[in-house]
């Protein structure tokens, strides 16, 4: 377990051995800041928003409000005359049960590195250019299943499906393909939106935090049932998030130029001109204890404002709530790639563990972490959490 600090201050939902009431949390250091029952003192004007355990109504508040949160969050853990009256409602963080902090609306996953994109393409489409025509265009996106995302340290069941055995038959059977997807996770917040387009210029609005994402994936039952309509059950399973939102504000020190621009964008996702909404955010994924891999996501190519422009641009209304995904994260080296697809280039070449064992796809008993840093100000580095799951039959 590492140290969040006293900047990062992320959220979470909790409860303690003994009770089923959940409280809102906020970490700090390595305990775990009871919100709900220190709210009253912290943010008494806003105390009502975390009575129920859960970030739902907070969410719904706006960025005014999550920026007045914030500063009293700062100031209260920052500040020395305070620690008396914050000590009182720390609980050590190993001692409390997280779940999902809020309720999950729509979900939606992206596609959003070249470096993942161009890699796919390059596996099972060798002869032809690794881009499909449309991926410098827009940003590609599919509507997952919000009702199996599930919070950090959750066990992961090995899904069956249809699969195209090499001579072309047709069996149903437990997967043994069985992939990870390193990915961002953003939580959309703010007042609801229908029929009305999120521009660029308004994304700071609606996007309240950001989380680490495991997007399990079965490689054999998704390349069977893909074609025509995209991904279903080999990426419904399962989808893990880390449990604690960390705030966009706490951000800003990492928000960067995303990479160059190819190809020229329809006016609605031109940010040329706007704040750069790069984050310079890198990621590490272990296998079993072995790092495998450390994506940069400083790489992607389209950026969390574009995505949520995109999803909305037709009209598509947002709720407080609503969940999205970066797609698999990559990097331009070998080192820097977010599935195990990429790594062992379906499977081509396995991958070499600490303990001496290989993988090419997941085998039962596997435990896949996904964490983060990023700088902060100061030179300060942060924490930004972790994902981890575990494989089971």
């Amino acid at each position: 377990m590492s140290d969040f600090g006293r900047f990062t201050l992320p959220y979470g939902s909790f409860t303690v051995p003994g009770e089923r009431r959940r409280r809102v949390g906020v970490a700090v250091d390595e305990h775990v800041l009871d919100l709900t029952s220190a709210a009253a003192v912290v943010v008494p004007r806003h105390a009502e928003l975390f009575a129920r355990g859960t970030l739902d109504a907070f969410l719904a508040t706006g960025p005014e409000t999550w920026h007045h949160v914030r500063e009293a969050l700062l100031e209260w853990v920052g500040d020395d005359t305070h620690q008396h009256v914050v000590e009182k409602h720390l609980i050590d963080r190993e001692q409390v049960q997280l779940a999902v902090p809020f309720t999950i609306g729509d979900y939606v996953d992206f596609y959003a590195s070249e470096q993942h994109a161009s890699n796919v393409g390059r596996i099972f489409r060798p002869d032809s250019e690794p881009l499909t025509p449309n991926w410098k265009h827009l940003p590609i996106g599919y509507h997952g299943r919000s009702g199996t995302i599930f919070e950090s340290g959750t066990a992961i069941r090995r899904p069956h499906g249809q699969r195209r055995e090499a001579g072309g038959a047709i069996e149903f059977g437990p997967s043994t393909r069985l992939d990870i997807e390193a990915e961002v996770g953003f939580v959309v917040g703010g007042k609801p939106t229908v029929g009305q387009a999120i521009g660029l210029d308004d994304a700071d609005r609606h996007l309240f935090g950001m989380c680490l994402v495991n997007d399990w994936s079965a490689r054999d039952i998704q390349a069977w049932e893909y074609v025509p309509l995209g991904p279903f059950l080999g990426k419904s399973f399962a989808t893990s998030m880390s449990s604690w939102i960390v705030p966009i504000q706490a951000l800003e020190a990492v928000r960067v130029p995303p990479p160059p621009r190819t190809h020229a964008l329809t006016a609605y996702l031109d940010d040329s001109d706007t704040d750069p909404w790069g984050l310079d955010i890198q990621l590490q994924v272990s296998l079993n204890g072995t790092t495998i891999s450390r994506p940069p996501f400083n790489t992607m190519y389209w950026t969390a404002a574009q995505m949520l422009a995109h999803m909305t641009v037709n009209g598509a209304g947002t709720r407080p709530g609503d969940f999205f995904a970066s797609g698999t994260v990559s990097g331009n080296g070998p080192t820097e790639r977010g599935s195990l697809l990429e790594l062992s280039w379906n499977g081509q070449e396995p991958l070499s563990l600490d303990d001496g064992s290989t993988r090419a796809f997941l085998l039962d008993g596997d435990t896949v972490t996904i964490d983060a840093v990023a700088a902060g100000p100061d030179g300060r580095r942060l924490w930004l959490g972790e994902v981890t799951g575990t494989v089971t039959a």
